[in-house]
């Protein structure tokens, strides 16, 4: 059958002619003939318990073991960057259409500037404003 002693299956419950049959077995042969009646079979390979996984299931859905300690890949997610970056850009555009440092036609130009990726920082906004004359006074 090929597998260990713990994976051999004898029928618990045999009647009294396979009970006599089992214990009167003396060779290979009578074993072999046992396991082709179903006297003797082989139980199935276990398979690793999933009960801890249940478990571990049921805390992730709860919002739990998803900390920055238990994620792979970049130190800094490229998304909250991208959204820290945009946001201080924004907030200084606004800043600038408030001030009249820029017209609102400048600013919407600006903006959507912004949001096409353009602009690496806030001094590249500054660079870009004063290489064009964009600004009305020095900030």
């Amino acid at each position: 059958m090929g597998v260990g002693e713990s994976r051999v299956w004898i029928d618990p419950n045999p009647s009294d002619e396979t009970r006599e049959r089992i214990e009167s077995v003396s060779s290979r042969e009578d074993v072999r003939r046992l396991i082709h009646d179903g006297v003797i079979g082989k139980k199935p390979a276990s398979t690793p318990s999933r009960g801890r996984k249940r478990i571990k299931l049921l805390k992730k859905r709860k919002g739990r073991r998803r900390g920055p300690g238990r994620r792979k890949g970049p130190w800094v997610d490229e998304k909250e960057l991208w959204i820290a970056k945009i946001r201080a850009q924004r907030k200084y555009l606004r800043m600038l259409r408030d001030k009249k440092l820029i017209d609102r036609a400048t600013y919407r130009k600006l903006y959507m500037l912004a949001k096409g990726g353009t602009f690496r920082s806030i001094a590249h906004i500054r660079m870009y404003l004063e290489e064009r004359k964009l600004i009305k006074k020095r900030i």
